[in-house]
């Protein structure tokens, strides 16, 4: 059996990963869209290294675009194969997929405005919304620890990870002429303790073990801390300096985690008779989808729930869809808290809010998780006196803070904790994906020093037999 590793290889987002069977079966792990690298991006998302319409099973660990953002670019291809996922991630990726075909049609033609006016032939999207649409057909949903069997060669089993919504870790048992190898994808971890969502759950014991490694060289602060903190950012910003809270936020998972924290201040009477803005539509989508899957959901939620029916939800919220209602937010002269899309403040309206407001003493932006290296997000918050946006360089002024509590992605104790459920001696080798490429090295000597043995970090495209 092979295994070929086409992303998320010594870098973060990119997704992909291929097992072609003894037998000839060609299994794709994810399908991820690599994100923040400008031009270069698109390029890297053409060059898939592999012939979409010879894929028969696709097997997605869940809905971040950076796992699942090129599943309607295969199908515009020949894909027409299964793609095997939770019931949540399903449902996610009927938004996202789709909301990521609108963005590229829009990025497009903005593009396509300029070519025209250098005299260059148009250029298309990767793909458009319609192949987002169409492109559903091919999922089927296979709840939590329900084994799928594979063409009677593979079973599959889904076990929470505990990173968003309907997020799992794969898990394998694929015969190989007379041996079967248990194969494990860990994913993207989730941290334990949440306030929303389920622990991470431990998965039979594997031979081969594919982990994401994204926070593999630090450690976050409590959860338990987040809400003062968050509580702190706005009274600080809204009620001393009465500004606006920026809150570029991912729109699945972190979005829901903070509108969650404010509704319990609401309830507890702590937060200030200031306005909340969810500026989002994918986000409000998301919500929607959130309250449709409670089994997801970990006991506080629950509990909280049995006085609170609605926990993403209060009066001084309010979830905005159309453009228009966007624009006028930047015309807002009373402070208030403004959570948009993307969290890497890439693209989406939270763009437009800080372009309108970096300049602004009164205004903070509040980062609430991983930022690419190479993204606006990343170039805020590192300290850069200036930044381009949308072609315009603009002094940064406003307040920067910072919650890494609130991440999606467990720390490099959460990880460890995770992968204590395997017997580290009947792992037969390790590897290393999703995280930059220092930090795997950092992880590495982690994991060795705790008895793991056969640690890989691989290499772009590199094949390795099991």
């Amino acid at each position: 059996m092979e295994l070929q590793f086409l992303g998320a290889t010594r870098e973060v987002t990119g997704s992909k990963h291929l097992i072609t069977t003894k037998r000839g079966l060609n299994i794709l792990l994810d399908c991820g869209m690599y994100q923040g690298k400008g031009l270069e991006t698109d390029e890297m998302n053409r060059d898939l290294g592999f012939d979409p319409a010879k894929i028969d099973y696709l097997i997605l660990s869940h809905a971040h675009i950076d796992h699942s953002g090129l599943i309607p670019f295969i199908y515009k291809l020949g894909f027409r194969g299964t793609v095997l996922c939770t019931p949540a991630t399903r449902d996610l990726c009927a938004i996202m997929l789709a909301d990521a075909g609108r963005i590229q049609e829009a990025d497009v033609h903005t593009f396509n405005k300029k070519r025209k006016a250098q005299g260059e032939e148009p250029v298309e999207p990767i793909y458009t919304e319609q192949d987002a649409q169409e492109c559903m057909r091919c999922f089927i949903s296979v709840p939590y620890h329900k084994p799928f069997n594979i063409e009677g060669e593979v079973i599959v089993e889904f076990f929470d990870a505990g990173h968003i919504l309907g997020s799992s870790c794969v898990y394998l048992e694929i015969r190989d002429g007379r041996r079967t190898i248990k194969l494990g994808f860990t994913g993207d971890i989730g941290r334990y303790d949440k306030r929303i969502l389920k622990d991470p759950e431990p998965f039979p014991q594997v031979d081969y073990l594919i982990m994401e490694s994204t926070y593999g060289d630090r450690l976050h602060t409590s959860l338990q801390n987040a809400e003062q903190e968050l509580l702190m950012a706005v009274l600080d910003t809204c009620t001393k300096k009465k500004g606006k809270l920026i809150i570029p936020s991912f729109a699945i998972g972190r979005a829901q985690e903070i509108i969650y924290a404010l509704d319990r201040l609401e309830h507890s009477k702590m937060l200030p008779d200031i306005d909340v803005f969810v500026d989002s539509p994918l986000s409000v989508s998301a919500t929607n989808i959130m309250r449709l899957h409670d089994e997801c959901f970990g006991p506080e939620i629950l509990e909280y729930m049995s006085h609170d029916a609605d926990p993403f939800g209060f009066d001084r919220l309010q979830y905005i869809q159309s453009i228009e209602a966007s624009k006028a937010l930047n015309m807002r002269h009373k402070p208030c808290v403004i959570i948009s899309a993307s969290g890497m403040m890439e693209a989406g309206r939270v763009k437009h809010h800080i372009a309108n407001h970096i300049e602004n003493p009164a205004t903070t932006i509040l980062c609430v998780g991983y930022c690419e290296p190479k993204t606006l997000g990343a170039k805020i918050m590192r300290g850069d006196k200036e930044v381009s946006i949308f072609g315009h360089l603009h002094t940064v002024r406003a307040e920067l803070r910072r919650i890494e509590s609130l991440s999606g992605h467990g720390d490099y104790n959460e990880m460890m904790r995770y992968v204590d459920c395997q017997n580290k001696k009947r792992v037969k080798t390790l590897f290393l994906v999703h995280g930059e490429e220092e930090t795997q090295y950092r992880f590495r000597d982690t994991l060795t020093a705790a008895g793991w043995k056969h640690i890989e970090i691989p290499e772009f495209r590199q094949k390795v037999e099991l």
